[in-house]
């Protein structure tokens, strides 16, 4: 198992920090233009525990379905999505907010296992997590200018 973490500060109220990430079609601004990444939409009208939410995207040009559940939905505090189908194995993310004495300290942790078994992780391992990296410093890059 793979494991991602990233915190960050961000100078607002949990309330309206959370409000932002509950919002699944402010992904498409958090994530990179290079992943051509879209919602199509979500199986109930507000996010919730049990939401399915569709998405496509393409990784390294191809073009790929993810389809996510919300498994753990706590206002103000933390969500969690697991894919049901998408490109790993397992991804399991964690999205945490706690009040700071500066705003909101808002953190990811991402369990993930691609796909091949122990050769897809020895073949493609490495890019997989380079390729994550980049993809939360663009959402931190991102949500430093949002949330200015």
């Amino acid at each position: 198992m793979n494991t991602l973490r990233s915190e960050q500060l961000i100078p607002r109220p949990v309330e309206e920090v959370f409000a932002f990430f509950a919002d699944e079609k402010n992904l498409e601004a958090l994530t990179p233009p290079w992943l051509n990444f879209k919602v199509l939409g979500k199986s109930t009208p507000q996010l919730q525990s049990g939401t399915l939410i569709n998405y496509k995207l393409a990784v390294r040009g191809i073009p790929l379905r993810w389809q996510s559940v919300i498994e753990d939905w706590v206002p103000n505090q933390r969500f969690v999505d697991r894919q049901v189908v998408g490109p790993y194995n397992y991804w399991h993310h964690t999205h945490t907010f706690a009040p700071h004495p500066s705003g909101t300290l808002m953190t990811d942790v991402v369990e993930y296992r691609v796909p091949g078994g122990v050769l897809g992780q020895w073949l493609g391992g490495w890019y997989v997590k380079q390729d994550l990296a980049k993809i939360f410093n663009y959402r931190r890059t991102m949500v430093e200018k949002l949330f200015r």
